[in-house]
């Protein structure tokens, strides 16, 4: 038996994949079973590839995991497409269709032997049980169930509440490809036991939720009651979820016809004295860039979510990736600096969007949040949240002795400066993008422009020192240093555990406040550290060009980054710091030769 799990599986677009890979951690989460399931696409707007990997485990698990225990072939073409996404080793099992006339013995998987590869007739079986082959996910669930030792009760109970809706006989004919899988599989035994142990925590208590859907009650806890934007992958999602549930905590959505007006309406919104949301890829962050500029100089709180995905341009829009983080601190132009956010697993998503809100409201600005395809799509068992734990926070408003000569932009000791909101009597004030004065009246001054940059960044400075907005593991005293953060900062909290085991001294920062910088977290972080890696998903190792431009790295800290769509793996970062340490010895051994 096995205390964790990574299960893998690829098909066509018809062939029921997610929807499998959905079942399957209901099932395990309803068990009590830790998990995460990520999704993947080709980038087709109807049809192509679509696959799904799945880790259950009886511990909480910080990332996807690494090479498949289990790999499932709908077809050989579209599970060879997802390459590095879906990775298979020696000790893997293979189950694929035998109706591809493929040889155990002469898979298409160039370079190694799987512990075992099963042909199973998976399409056969759904057309005699259910008769066609649109059933053949509830085949492989049936297998699964019996090889995984999952309770077969749980994995019907999620075909019935996905398949009823289509009528009873197609949860029926489910039902019966799903009892065909059964008997296959007990027929059929694994040569490994992928069987897993019971849980340590009760059934039913795990909640299980994807990044987007967290992202958006979050903001309905913030206080947020506007949303306005345009769809896209991959962030609709969090406009679908706040279509349904805004306009039950008197809230509004609209659905603008580009990025530009949605940015426009949300900072409209927030003018009128509302928390306000939108949402977005990089694409559209790129329209709503001077938008954001006016956000800025006006000091009106907004939110703006980007989940980042494969770019640049259209890009790859299905597949995750790290890469907009320059665009975040720095598409602006003027002497901008905005607050950048990012949660690093969906459980962290909500007090990262609460934190959001609360940093736009306290300090007047716009707030970037950086989530990732893989992180807002994929689903996550997560302990239950009690919303009472976390403080919202409002803007500050002008008192009846400030109304009496209202200056919006008042230069105050800490830069933030009361904001009224239209209706308010005698809190009316110009909001505009052009330079003003503390009541906002338009000025070409060299000396008021100079006056509001210092309010508009000095107002920053507390945020820095915010030392909760970043999370620390290890020895402080360790020699080797990890940085990374979002969707990465997992895998890197699994190389440290394993790096830990090998005897590596390594310690670990994953920030949550990506900008502006905070210089000291850093260099504290950074003291006594000879050599590490900063490990991202994007080309040119952004957070690692960040840094060099506010702290001093050490020499041996280095960039461990590349592009998306070919996940990092925790042990490609293990073996990174092994190599770190060996540098550190050869520098070492070379101090301790006698000098010529």
């Amino acid at each position: 038996m096995v205390t964790d799990l990574v299960i893998g599986m690829a098909g066509a677009g018809g062939d029921g994949v997610v929807s499998a890979g959905e079942s399957l951690i209901g099932a395990g989460a309803a068990q009590g079973y830790h998990g995460i399931m990520t999704k993947s696409f080709g980038s087709q707007i109807l049809g192509g590839e679509s696959s799904c990997r799945v880790r259950l485990s009886v511990a909480t698990v910080p990332n996807p995991g690494g090479p498949l225990d289990l790999a499932v072939a709908f077809n050989w073409d579209d599970f060879l497409r997802f390459g590095a996404e879906l990775p298979v080793d020696g000790r893997s099992v293979v189950i694929y269709d035998s109706g591809s006339g493929v040889s155990p013995e002469r898979l298409p998987i160039v370079g190694l032997s799987p512990r075992q590869a099963l042909a199973a007739p998976i399409a056969d079986l759904s057309r005699a049980s259910a008769g066609s082959e649109r059933s053949k996910n509830a085949v492989v669930l049936g297998f699964l169930s019996t090889w995984l030792g999952l309770d077969k009760e749980a994995m019907l109970g999620g075909l019935r509440k996905r398949l009823s809706k289509k009528g009873p006989e197609v949860f029926e004919a489910g039902r019966r490809a799903f009892e065909a899988g059964v008997q296959f599989a007990e027929r059929n035994p694994l040569a490994r036991d992928l069987r897993l142990e019971a849980p340590g925590g009760p059934p039913g208590t795990l909640w299980l939720a994807d990044g987007n859907e967290m992202c958006a009650a979050a903001a309905i806890l913030a206080g947020c009651r506007f949303f306005s934007g345009y769809p896209i992958t991959p962030s609709t999602e969090i406009m679908q979820f706040l279509s349904r549930e805004l306009w039950k905590y008197d809230g509004a959505v609209l659905q603008a016809e580009d990025e530009i007006a949605g940015i426009g309406a949300a900072l409209g919104a927030s003018f009128a004295g509302r928390k306000a949301l939108t949402a977005t890829s990089g694409p559209g962050m790129s329209l709503m860039a001077e938008v954001l500029g006016l956000a800025t100089v006006a000091e009106l709180p907004v939110v703006v979510v980007n989940v980042q995905r494969g770019g640049p341009s259209t890009g790859i829009p299905t597949k995750a990736e790290q890469s907009d983080l320059f665009q975040a601190c720095f598409s602006a132009h003027g002497d901008v600096v905005r607050p950048v956010l990012a949660p690093t697993r969906v459980s962290d998503t909500l007090p990262v969007t609460i934190e959001a809100f609360n940093i736009a409201e306290r300090y007047q600005t716009p707030v970037v949040l950086l989530s990732d395809q893989e992180l807002a799509q994929r689903k996550e068992t997560l302990e239950p949240v009690d919303p009472g734990l976390f403080k919202v926070e409002e803007r500050r408003r002008p008192t009846p002795t400030e109304l009496q000569d209202y200056r919006r932009f008042r230069a105050t000791e800490d830069g933030i400066s009361p904001i009224s909101h239209p209706g308010l009597p005698r809190g009316n004030y110009l909001a505009a993008g052009i330079e003003h004065n503390e009541h906002g009246d338009p000025t070409a001054s060299g000396l008021v422009h100079a006056r509001m940059n210092e309010k508009r960044i000095h107002k920053l400075e507390p945020l820095k020192r915010r030392r909760g907005l970043f999370r620390t593991l290890g020895d402080p005293e360790a020699p080797l240093a990890l940085l990374s953060w979002g969707s990465c900062a997992g895998i890197c909290e699994e190389a440290l555990q394993k790096a830990h085991t090998e005897g590596l001294c390594v310690k670990l920062l994953v920030p949550r406040l990506l900008y502006p910088v905070a210089e000291d977290v850093y260099r504290d972080f950074l003291r006594g550290a000879q050599a590490g890696l900063v490990v991202e998903q994007s080309h040119q190792g952004q957070l690692f060009r960040l840094l060099r431009m506010f702290v001093d790295l050490p020499a041996g800290i280095t960039s461990f980054a590349r592009s998306g769509a070919h996940p990092i793996q925790p042990a490609e970062v293990v073996a990174g710091l092994r190599e770190a340490a060996l540098a550190l010895q050869r520098v070492h051994a070379l101090t301790l030769q006698p000098q010529e």
